[in-house]
């Protein structure tokens, strides 16, 4: 008996459900794709950066390894920004590429990738070239289990394109269909002393607090998390920067977001004397403003999956463990308590209208978004001057219904949106993207169109860097350039790659173009001109 490499790798492939594959095909990578089978869906990206940001959003919208197909060294060049969020996300991306054939690698004929495992590394969790051809699968195996083990995050696999017509035969073979069986199962469950020293803590605290993170979302702990902090009586806040909301923001024991400096988090957190950060790091800080990372008599625990996030924290006692394992097993040990949690939810100011004729204020906006997006429909989030508008105005209430990149870079936010859409399509997401984020993964439109996903993308439309003059006020630094955007017909763009489009200048507008793309079966686009507050 006999398998070639690409039989077994796709054995390996449908063993692990990655049958949906992201991707952008060049040369290298034809003999990879060559008789696809009918029991796997290839999804086309026109550039490499939203080949990824679609299968991250997929990825985390499923819960499941994606598999990520790119084309040898510039592709994965045109990648990396991309893998940058995956990496900050901790999404399970199993990425590949395609390499030159082996006979002519030494000679580094036109598309070999000379240094492929070096290119990704920094964005990965391991990256590889087979020595052989029939290691090809092990390797994938391989790859797979370091992407969905704890820290989950992105992989790379470099495979010339001549290994996979390879015949495995023998003990190659036996290797290669014992990687497509095997599990690596690491539940990170943890000790009973660990749990009874966080349950002391917190019932002996007359102030908790609890900071959930978005690994309590992607775990699925939404719920459970709510659970603990009612039975605790505790304070809720959410992370100064995360990429998924784990506790429903307009729970009466909600606090808002920390702030995202050393100092004003410390401030934050003086009325609390035991703070127990779940499912996050701990913390991520911008712009820097110095100061005390801790009061003076309040105590941090952290429960985290990732054991680097666990070494680097500035302060607090760390476990490493699953952290909705945690939150699950306190509920049986933390006793119930009267406590009133300290400080008050936090209130939206009224809207005030723009001074701009024919704009509105990003308030106004998602006042419209609040009242039309329900509360099961996604909102995958990329405009960054907006984001607290956004929450305050549409608070995240169910599982699984926010994404966000935690990297602070750009360009994750529309390719999510098509791949979380892809990934459920009985649920209506809307991509809130500022016109400025709307130019790093454009072609993502042509990918919505192509697969007729129900997402709708509502760009902002403020001609600038809104985010980046707020921080050039806040690091004085005066009269940089390249803050002001261009004008863009982003509705004829739309209209170029397929997508129908339209522009809104009224509330009114604004409601019936949403509820358009909340009730129809494909992709939507609706630009608003957004304006500065009067006053």
């Amino acid at each position: 008996m006999s398998l070639t490499v690409r039989d077994a790798a796709l054995e390996l492939f449908r063993a692990h459900g990655m049958t949906t594959v992201f991707g952008n095909p060049g040369s290298t990578e034809l003999p990879m794709l060559q008789d696809f089978p009918d029991d796997f869906t290839y999804v086309l990206g026109l550039q490499e950066a939203v080949v990824v940001g679609m299968a991250d959003g997929f990825a985390q919208a499923t819960g499941r390894p994606t598999l990520v197909n790119l084309h040898t060294a510039p592709g994965v060049g045109n990648a990396v920004g991309a893998l940058v969020n995956a990496a900050a996300n901790k999404t399970p991306l199993v990425v590949t590429a395609g390499q030159q054939v082996r006979p002519m690698m030494t000679l580094e004929a036109m598309l070999t990738n000379p240094r492929a495992t070096e290119l990704p590394r920094p964005t990965v969790k391991y990256s590889a070239e087979p020595p052989r051809a029939q290691d090809v699968v092990a390797t994938l195996a391989r790859a797979i289990h370091v992407a969905t083990t704890p820290p989950t995050g992105p992989v790379f696999v470099s495979i010339p394109m001549d290994d996979w017509d390879v015949e495995l035969t023998g003990d190659d073979l036996e290797v290669a269909q014992r990687a497509s069986r095997r599990r690596v199962t690491v539940p990170l469950e943890p000790s009973a002393s660990a749990l009874d020293g966080l349950a002391t803590a917190l019932d002996g605290a007359s102030s908790p607090a609890l900071v959930v993170g978005g690994e309590i979302d992607a775990g699925g702990g939404f719920d459970d998390a709510v659970a603990l902090a009612e039975r605790l009586g505790a304070a809720v806040y959410g992370p100064p920067a995360d990429g998924r909301v784990g506790f429903p923001e307009d729970h009466p024991q909600y606090r808002g977001a920390l702030p995202m400096a050393i100092a004003p988090v410390a401030q934050t957190l003086a009325a609390h004397d035991v703070v127990l950060v779940l499912g996050t790091a701990v913390f991520r800080y911008y712009p820097y403003v110095p100061g005390g990372f801790l009061p003076e008599g309040t105590r941090l625990l952290h429960v985290t999956s990732d054991p680097d996030e666990a070494a680097r924290a500035p302060m607090g006692d760390a476990l490493v463990a699953s952290p909705v394992s945690v939150v699950r097993a306190l509920l049986d040990r933390v006793a119930p308590s009267s406590r009133t949690p300290a400080g008050s939810a936090p209130a939206a100011e009224a809207a005030r209208a723009s001074s701009v004729p024919g704009t509105l204020t990003a308030e106004e906006v998602f006042d419209v978004v609040g009242s039309v997006w329900p509360a099961e429909g996604v909102v995958v989030d990329e405009s960054p001057s907006n984001r607290g508008a956004l929450h305050a105005r549409r608070p995240v209430s169910r599982p699984s219904t926010s994404f966000f990149t935690t990297s602070g870079g750009l360009g994750f936010g529309l390719p999510a949106a098509v791949g979380v859409a892809l990934a459920d399509r009985s649920r209506p997401v809307l991509a809130a993207i500022g016109d400025g984020s709307m130019q790093y993964a454009i072609q993502a439109l042509a990918s919505a169109a192509m697969l007729g996903v129900p997402v709708t993308v509502l760009v902002l439309e403020n001609r600038e860097y809104a985010i980046l003059k707020w921080f050039a006020a806040r690091e004085n630094t005066p009269k940089a350039p390249g803050l002001d955007l261009p004008p863009v017909d982003f509705c004829a763009l739309a209209a170029g790659y397929g997508v129908p489009a339209e522009s809104v200048s009224s509330a009114e507008e604004l409601r019936a173009a949403l509820e358009r793309g909340r009730d129809g079966d494909g992709p939507r686009l609706v630009a608003v001109p957004v304006g500065r507050a009067a006053g």
